[in-house]
């Protein structure tokens, strides 16, 4: 068995010879040497294995606003990668290039978690995330990375469509700090019919990791015209985030972008977006945001209790800063639901690509000069 693939757990032996995936509400039935639907688990030796552990399609320093989280760390910078595959089928997928690539090719880099825990630390990163493609299937590798930042004191931080089986879950959650959760929609049809899944296990998920774990959770639902963007059903999504969740779980509307097997769709009006966020907030939800379009209003966070301005955005740029080290509103006091830590961050709008090779050992300089030049 070669370096990049490990055995997994989350399995079971099926009386009619086959082995059967535990690890997502997929579970796919495999003959020897079958992957399932994911393309990184596989059927080897009697077992389900992952083949792409310390294998990654890329790494990136963004700004922590683009995962999107808005009520973690504001304005630090996060170190993003992912690998290749995916567990659900989406026809809109907007990075469909590595969640659905089948070459293994698309795995550029090695990458151990020591390596990129060294990488985040040497570049200032408060956070890593895992993204472009879901952690879910990836659930082993990420969990190691994850314990080797925390012995840095560098935070993890999974962006993820939900679709995962109670047990590995818990497992995964007790590894992550937060947690950005696509919400694809919010019927049955159209997650069998646009994502090839379903949409109870991603409702499950989310009110798990709200009320039984201390992960920090946003939202984030993509507004696909004609497709999930009607009145009524943002009316049920909202009411249910708001009955189910709770008011304070920021919520963030995105505007796609027509790509992969969705080209027929023309893009969300910025109309849209605006209009999900007034009903959403008319359900009672405080903290609504606007994504993929230029909206400084439905970017910018306002206290819930006295509306002041608290974090000014445009974009990923953050501009007037009102709220205390300990997350407190400057004007009134109420302390704001999220993850603070002292000053926000000064990352910015900035994307740094990062080879993580210059991070395979440890040999005191950590990282180039002019990485080290650009970081924080």
């Amino acid at each position: 068995m070669d370096a990049f693939i490990v055995p997994t757990k989350y399995w079971h032996e099926l009386d009619d010879g086959r082995v059967q995936c535990d690890l997502c509400p997929r579970e796919c039935r495999l003959h020897e040497g079958q992957r399932g639907l994911c393309f990184v688990r596989a059927r080897q030796g009697d077992q389900i294995v992952l083949t792409s552990y310390g294998r990654s399609s890329g790494f990136c320093v963004d700004p922590i606003e683009k995962k999107p989280l808005n009520h973690f760390l504001p304005g630090t910078a996060v170190l993003s990668f992912g690998t290749a595959g995916c567990n659900l089928a989406c026809r809109f997928c907007q990075n469909w290039d590595i969640s659905k690539s089948r070459e293994i090719d698309t795995l550029a880099d090695a990458a151990s978690p020591a390596a990129i825990a060294r990488a985040a630390e040497a570049l200032r990163c408060a956070s890593v995330a895992f993204t472009y493609n879901d952690p879910v299937i990836f659930a082993e590798y990420a969990m190691d990375v994850a314990d080797a930042c925390h012995a840095r004191g560098i935070k993890a931080v999974a962006v993820t469509a939900g679709y995962m089986n109670p047990a590995p879950r818990a497992d995964f959650y007790r590894h992550m700090d937060a947690a950005n959760v696509d919400l694809k929609g919010f019927t049955e049809a159209f997650y069998a019919d646009l994502c090839a899944g379903h949409l109870a296990p991603v409702l499950d998920t989310l009110r798990y990791l709200v009320h039984d774990t201390s992960v920090w959770v946003e939202i984030t639902t993509l507004l696909i015209p004609g497709r999930n963007d009607s009145d009524a059903e943002l009316d049920r999504l909202t009411r249910w985030v708001a009955d189910e969740l709770g008011p304070d779980v920021p919520l963030h509307f995105t505007a796609f972008h027509p790509d992969y097997k969705l080209l027929d769709v023309p893009p969300t009006p910025p109309a849209t977006l605006t209009r999900a966020r007034t009903i959403a907030v008319g359900n009672g939800l405080r903290y609504v945001y606007t994504g993929n379009v230029r909206d400084p209003g439905g970017q910018s966070t306002r206290c819930h209790a006295c509306g002041a301005l608290l974090i000014e955005r445009d974009g990923y740029e953050l501009g007037t800063y009102g709220l205390t080290d300990d997350g407190r509103c400057s004007a009134c006091g109420v302390r704001i639901p999220g993850v603070f830590a002292g000053p926000p961050g000064r990352w910015g709008s900035r994307r740094l690509p990062v080879r993580i090779a210059a991070f395979a050992t440890d040999d005191g300089s950590h990282a180039p000069p002019d990485l080290r030049a650009r970081a924080i």
